[in-house]
């Protein structure tokens, strides 16, 4: 049986980008499959960014609601917190050995920021090496990623190689990378792409005033309602479009062709639309954040599994490295 494994980090609440982009294809993946699944919520990372440790501890818990309001089966899955799994930066450090400098400093996330090398710590420098012990922790067999993660998974591939071929034993598995070429790009609010770190994000899960107060912050030009707009150039309509069923992705894309429909019309579809068709989701979502206690059962659960998985491979690692 192939192990399939992913994360999210728990930098912010989860967005409409993160809900459609990871959270929904990985549970209809885990539901339509019968692979074992590892699904990690990854705080650790999310330290090269944030410090403030008691908004970690929320967004954490946001992260791990968003999940179970989406359905993750935690019967089929096992769900951690990548933080409740010390062996992980154990793994790091051996890992960091047998990763070359120049590999690194090839990075995507840190040629981005090497311009600017006050900004980058040395976690950033070695975040590739902590995602590839995340990976290699579990032998997992198929790694889900987007375009922007491929080098990532390769670095993993190459640093496993690597150490294999250096200790004289396949002691790590060697991850695939399952890349669907359906996977959608969703658009923010300002029509890049839908990131924290743009603030161009969606949050399905606000209270009523607030999502309002978000949807309509969505950028549009100045048509004047009584002139046909394109709807192929605006921004809420390629929101609404992803979350309308044909029939009412149609319907919006004929007021827009006809004129004397305005964007404030759009986005008030636009938000009921979210408000009816995640309606079950923002319920759940809510429940578990007003009782931690549930999702900390949950990850906890999920944790004793993870932890038994880890402890075994890292012992075959520290026995190799003469550290056992």
């Amino acid at each position: 049986m192939a192990r399939v494994l992913t994360g999210i980090q728990s930098s912010g609440r989860p967005h409409l980008g993160n809900i459609l982009g990871a959270i929904v294809p990985a549970i209809e993946l885990i539901n339509q499959n019968k692979e074992e699944a590892f699904i990690f919520i990854a705080d650790f990372h999310s330290l090269t960014s944030s410090k403030d440790g008691n908004l970690r501890k929320q967004n954490t818990m946001a992260v791990a609601a968003a999940w179970l309001a989406f359905g993750l089966d935690i019967e089929k899955t096992t769900f951690y917190r990548q933080s409740h799994i010390p062996e992980v930066t154990e793994l790091t450090w051996y890992l960091n050995c047998f990763a070359p400098y120049p590999m690194l400093a090839n990075a995507h996330s840190f040629k981005d920021k090497a311009s600017r090398l006050a900004d980058v710590n040395a976690g950033l420098f070695t975040y590739p090496v902590l995602m590839a012990s995340d990976i290699l922790l579990y032998s997992a067999n198929l790694v889900p990623v987007g375009k922007d993660q491929l080098q990532h998974l390769e670095m993993t591939r190459d640093i496993a190689t690597t150490f294999n071929r250096i200790m004289e034993e396949e002691i790590l598995v060697i991850p695939e990378a399952r890349i669907s070429e359906e996977v959608m790009i969703i658009p923010g609010t300002d029509g890049q792409k839908m990131s924290k770190s743009y603030n161009n994000y969606i949050d399905i899960f606000l209270p009523e005033k607030e999502l309002k107060k978000n949807v309509n912050s969505i950028v549009t030009d100045s048509t004047p309602l009584e002139e046909p707009k394109d709807p192929d150039t605006c921004n809420v309509f390629k929101l609404y479009s992803l979350l309308a069923d044909k029939g009412q992705t149609e319907q919006m894309r004929a007021n827009y062709l006809g004129g004397n429909y305005g964007y404030g019309h759009a986005k008030k579809e636009f938000m009921e639309l979210i408000l009816s068709k995640y309606a079950k989701e923002r319920e759940t979502f809510n429940f578990f954040i007003n009782n931690p206690a549930e999702i900390e059962k949950r990850l906890s659960a999920g944790e004793e599994k993870a932890k038994t998985v880890a402890f075994e491979l890292l012992n075959r690692v520290r026995e190799k490295l003469g550290f056992r």
